[in-house]
């Protein structure tokens, strides 16, 4: 999510950076941990990091002061849990800030707690929940997707309606904010759920043996021929 540069008033930007700190701070340790102890996976980071680039690039006016977009976190949070998706979406965001025009350096704390941090967090708890139900793995890959490009949304629109109040309360500017969001989030979550699905399905064909060492998957789906027959 991109709340663009100055909207979000004091103290609320100062707020949200500081809640957003500790976690990319510890989203740096685990991403050095995986970097120094499994290099293999490098490739496959990248590949997450991009998806995510391209999919947050993609914006369609929404809220003033803000944009309506993929995020494209869910495979990150599926492959490499929501600490080291974090820091992935940090340096996105703050790429699309300095040189894209999309989001703000003041409004970076907050824009990181929703797409970088909220999203993830609760989209790989969709998909660890769908998988210990034993669900169809790519309805686990679509909803963990849809979870945390919705989440996102939902974490903004309460990070908007904390900052301008309705004179009857946040909770009156939450469902406004909220319900204007649906109108596009909604239709857009499910459509990157799919797409997610598919990267999935691709990955899961040319490298399953790294997404079993990741523990993404169990080893029988490492096996080619057991999942498509």
């Amino acid at each position: 999510m991109h709340i663009m540069e100055g909207f979000l008033p004091h103290p609320w930007w100062e707020v949200w950076f500081a809640l957003s700190l500790p976690a990319v701070a510890y989203g740096v340790k685990v991403a050095g941990n995986l970097a120094k102890d499994r290099r293999d996976v490098l490739p496959l980071l990248a590949v997450a990091g991009a998806f995510i680039f391209v999919l947050s690039s993609l914006k369609l006016p929404s809220v003033t002061g803000s944009s309506s977009h993929p995020t494209g976190t869910g495979l990150g949070a599926i492959f490499f849990g929501p600490a080291v998706t974090a820091v992935v979406s940090t340096v996105v965001l703050i790429y699309q800030a300095l040189f894209l025009a999309h989001g703000g350096i003041t409004t970076l704390g907050a824009n990181v707690f929703s797409m970088g941090i909220a999203g993830p967090a609760l989209g790989y708890a969709a998909y660890k929940g769908a998988t210990k139900l034993r669900l169809n793995l790519y309805a686990a890959v679509f909803l963990s997707a849809f979870t945390s490009d919705l989440a996102t949304y939902l974490i903004t629109a309460l990070q908007l309606a904390m900052a301008f109040p309705a004179a009857t309360g946040v909770w009156t500017s939450f469902r406004a904010f909220a319900a204007v969001f649906a109108i596009t989030q909604i239709p857009m979550a499910a459509m990157e759920g799919v797409v997610t699905a598919f990267i999935f399905r691709y990955l899961l064909r040319a490298r399953s043996d790294v997404l079993v060492r990741l523990k993404v998957i169990s080893g029988s789906y490492a096996k080619p021929v057991e999942v498509w027959h």
